[in-house]
């Protein structure tokens, strides 16, 4: 569909709902305006800053949606995850990662994974943006508004906006004094305190705020191997504001914010598997023992069927590969095993740990150097930090080690596990980072036809991210490997080649190479030139050009992964101990928004522009030397986008009803996979086409009701194709996987090797070999001829040169190579992208005696299906979702006081809002992450 013809079927649609929301609402076009003051139906305007400019919400010619405090409360939005439930075309779901998630708007978010990699919504907190902040662990307090900009937002905005901008807005000081305290009381025995405090010290010259909240509960999720309850919370958060305006023209607000959590938090949600047992025969030929270096742990099949339910195939794993190579296990040593069908159940050995905490600070000067410029200064600056820690697995393994000399009786003691018979990996991520921001502004407010908005930033962000995954059947494969080389498990690296360094602590110290780890310092410096001109032709009629010029600088120091590689200590990679990558680019806007005077609205905004978007490139983390197809930095995103929209204001003010239509053409959208135990990312292109509706109507005093509607159409370009990690070989009988063996760095991935040559090498009773043939035609047969007593077969010369050349083992078709061949992608849709998001909300106040009133409130949110990776297979599909909350406040204004009672996801629904696969070497199984389960409660709130 051409450009013009889809803005055309947009402009049908809008007008067909225009048309729809008329008919509503009864005859209005024929008749006077209501009395819609006298009746209290006027619907009550937010004043927002979406242009950095307060202005009238309604006067805004971009798509916002804003939130008062009151209106958050009402509709029990908590923090940044409940904002989809209130917004079209929004999605948001907790990344697998610390500290990570993707706020996703029209499909354009974070599926990019990476220190590098930056969110496609920008975060930002009083207009300061805000590369690393606790959107998803925080909760909303004292806040003056939360604003949501849907669409290219990086002529004001900046780099990262590409979808759009979270600004939230906090209560400034005031000259009056002005307090509140809430109290809460929930299910889960969740306490959720928040109060405020405002002080002025000297008239309007100088005021304190004070103000904080906090939340502790239990946990949603049931560990089952101890039966204690985790996913818990205890979280708090306080804030520290000092107005000080010494004269009219001159006015400062200094923030400061600290923020601290520490509690059982699951960084990720239940793990699913449809178990792979690999296949009985390949080619007629029973694959026996080898039937276990066939199979990739868990098959690519639907998250909602039953066999979901089931375990990972250890031996389609990199821990359970060499564990049967070195034999301290025996096949799958899940073998057996299924997990709960609740999702609110997990099965681990280790509780989860979860500790952040971080401290922002910021600076806000406004200067008028006349009556009509006026100068700002916004100065940022944040710290924070990060551990988690949690079982890498969701079961414990039922199946003990074998007894062998590592494993006297089935035992061993590792350093960082501890004593346990049973296969145990632990997962660990920590980070810290620090940012740095200034804005400079200038701003007009002439009386003439032209004003501007110009300004400057420029932003510095450093971060220092560990991930760790530690695994006792990691160390016994080392000690085997140290043996199988050295002759002693126990070899010094220091003093003895081939010898692989074991840490001995208990918390690792990271040099040593019995676990994986990923270290990434980052620095990004960006500085950016903007400005905006508003022309105003007549009263009506404003034009607005806007102008970006952006500099990214990226740098990451590139350590090299180094599981199971001799030596101790972790280095730099001395090909590329530097990785950089710099981005330059022009971007902006240009549209105009015209007042109508329409017989049947009392005011009607109409606007249309076109801006473009942009998201710096990255740099991808480091990979083993034999991954093939993987760049070190991949592109950044653009996006040309047309938007059109109108807002109208109807029937006295008791009826507003926005319309917006957009149209994207996609250029490098940033997608991530997992290769060779390592996030590494892509780009693809894509159009994305949509339809937003929103209104509030007040037809009788004391009622409201709300509803949004979006529609969003996303297709990947022509001509896309990708390796899909859970079906390499795209299920074509001809080509077969394999486990990855000890002689490659990438050990315990997959590769594809031709069926034919497979069945043969199982027929000459070689089967257990197969891993070694994923490193190629030489460096098999050198292993195959290579004596028993050095590692190898054993095998005679000619035996392992017909075996690894003559069977046709690595004949492959065309598009077919070692790696597997990729998947056509090409009209998928873009993952986490609904088609549908509706909302609907009603609330009606009953007047009671003595000034008390009761208002009772209902919203409900639905989201249709959608998928959550580019291959759009069956097993990435995730279904669509509802969720309906209850809520009751009873108030008494006069005394202050207020009454409130609860509940959130009536129906108690726990749907699966987002999907992880994480890689080959860990089976391909998936992290799911879900909604959160009935909430309710009752709160008392007093106001001074």
């Amino acid at each position: 569909m051409s450009q013009t013809l889809r803005m055309r079927s947009l402009l049908t649609m809008g007008a067909s709902a225009a048309v729809i929301s008329a008919l509503a609402v009864p005859a209005f076009a024929q008749q006077a305006k209501p009395p819609a003051q006298q009746n209290n139906t006027v619907i009550e305007e937010l004043v927002v800053t979406a242009q950095k400019k307060e202005e009238a919400l309604q006067d805004v010619p971009i798509a916002v949606s804003a939130f008062s405090q009151d209106s958050l409360e009402a509709q029990k939005i908590d923090g940044g995850p409940n904002l989809q439930q209130a917004i079209p075309n929004v999605s948001f779901a907790r990344s697998n990662f610390t500290n990570s998630f993707n706020f996703q708007i029209r499909g354009i978010g974070a599926k990019a994974v990476g220190a590098s990699a930056d969110q496609g919504v920008g975060v930002h907190m009083n207009n300061a943006p805000m590369q690393s902040g606790n959107l998803f662990e925080a909760e909303f307090y004292d806040v003056e508004r939360v604003e949501v900009l849907r669409g290219p937002q990086g002529t004001l905005y900046g780099r990262n906006a590409t979808g759009g901008v979270v600004n939230v807005i906090t209560a400034k000081p005031t000259d009056h004094f002005e307090a509140n305290a809430r109290a809460e009381y929930g299910n889960y025995n969740a306490i959720r305190l928040r109060g405020m405090v405002n002080v002025p010290i000297f008239e309007d010259k100088l005021a304190v705020r004070l103000s904080g909240a906090s939340l502790k509960r239990d946990g949603f999720v049931t560990n089952t191997f101890n039966k204690h309850v985790v996913d818990d919370r205890d979280l708090y958060s306080t804030r520290v504001q000092v107005m000080f305006n010494p004269t009219e023209k001159l006015r400062t607000n200094f923030l400061w914010e600290r923020f601290h959590e520490n509690d059982s938090r699951a960084r990720t949600g239940k793990q699913l598997c449809t178990k792979d047992n690999g296949p009985a025969t390949i080619g007629g030929v029973p694959t026996g023992a080898a039937r276990g270096y066939l199979n990739q742990g868990c098959l690519p099949a639907s998250l909602y069927t039953a066999g979901a339910y089931g375990t990972v195939n250890t031996a389609g794993t990199l821990t359970g590969l060499l564990g049967n190579i070195f034999g301290f296990t025996s096949g799958d040593v899940n073998a057996g095993d299924t997990t709960s069908t609740n999702l609110r159940e997990i099965e681990t050995a280790l509780d989860p740990i979860y500790r952040s905490g971080s401290n922002v600070y910021q600076f806000t000067l406004n200067y008028d150097l006349s009556d009509t410029l006026t100068f700002t200064s916004m100065t940022a600056y944040s710290k924070g930090s990060i551990y988690t820690k949690q079982d890498y697995n969701r079961n414990v393994s039922p199946v003990p080690f074998n007894s062998t000399p590592f494993t006297p009786g089935g035992f061993f003691t590792d350093p960082q596990v501890g004593a346990t018979n049973k296969f145990t990996t632990i997962d660990v991520s920590s980070g810290r980072s620090e940012q740095f921001s200034q804005e400079l502004r200038l701003q007009s407010a002439f009386d003439g036809p032209v004003n501007f908005n110009f300004g400057g930033i420029h932003f510095t962000y450093r971060t220092l991210t560990d991930y760790y995954v530690i695994g006792n059947s990691l160390t016994l494969s080392s000690l085997a490997l140290n043996y199988s080389n050295t002759g002693n498990p126990n070899c010094n690296p220091a003093t003895t080649a081939r010898c692989i360094g074991i840490d001995t602590a208990a918390d690792p110290t990271g040099d040593g190479h019995n676990y994986y780890l990923n270290r990434t310092p980052y620095t990004l410096v960006s500085d950016a030139l903007f400005g905006e001109v508003y022309y105003q032709v007549n009263e009506d009629l404003k034009f607005t050009l806007g102008l970006r010029q952006t500099r990214d600088k990226k740098a990451v120091k590139n350590y090299s992964t180094v599981l199971l590689a001799p030596g101790y200590g972790l280095t730099l990679n001395p090909s590329n101990p530097d990785q950089r990558a710099r981005f330059s680019e022009t971007t902006g806007r240009f549209g105009f928004d015209y007042k109508a005077h329409l017989g049947f609205t009392d005011d009607t905004l109409i606007y249309a522009f076109y801006s473009k978007g942009y998201k710096g490139g990255g740099i991808n983390p480091g990979v083993p030397a034999n991954s093939v197809g993987i760049r070190q930095t991949f592109d950044p995103e653009f996006v040309n986008a047309f938007e059109i929209g109108t807002k109208n204001t109807l029937l006295g003010g008791s009826l507003l009803f926005n319309a917006t239509g957009f149209s994207y053409d996609y250029k490098g959208y940033q997608i991530s996979k997992i290769v060779n135990r390592t996030s590494v990312n892509e780009n693809v292109d894509a159009k994305v086409y949509g339809l937003e509706l929103e209104s509030i109507w007040s037809p009788v005093r004391n009622l409201k009701l709300n509803a949004n509607i979006g529609y969003l159409h996303t297709k990947i370009g022509n001509g896309v194709s990708s390796i899909d990690t859970m079906n390499r070989t795209q299920s074509n009988p001809a080509y077969t996987l394999v486990k990855i063996g000890p002689n490659s760095s990438a050990v315990g991935g997959n590769c594809v090797l031709a069926t034919a040559g497979v069945a043969t090498i199982i027929g000459a009773g070689a089967g257990a070999t197969l891993p070694w043939a994923c490193s190629g035609a030489a460096a098999y047969q050198a292993f195959l001829s290579a004596p028993a007593a050095a590692g190898g077969a054993g095998l005679p010369a000619a035996s392992a040169a017909f075996l690894a050349n003559a069977t046709g083992l690595y004949t492959y078709g065309a598009g077919y190579s070692i790696e597997g061949t990729a998947a056509n992608i090409s009209g998928n849709e873009l993952p986490n992208s609904p088609h549908w998001t509706t909302s609907i909300g009603a609330q009606y106040t009953f007047e009671l005696s003595d000034g008390w009133s009761a208002t009772i409130r209902g919203d409900y949110y639905r989201q249709s299906k959608q998928f959550a990776r580019v291959y759009n297979t069956e097993y990435d599909r995730l279904k669509a979702w509802d969720n309906g909350n209850l809520t009751l406040k009873i108030e008494k204004p006069e005394w202050g006081l207020s009454f409130d009672a609860y509940v959130k996801n009536i129906g108690n629904k726990i749907p699966i809002v987002d999907a992880y696969t994480t890689d080959d070497t860990s089976g391909l199984f998936t992290n799911v992450i879900t909604a959160e389960p009935r909430l309710y409660g009752v709160a008392i709130t007093k106001s001074w």
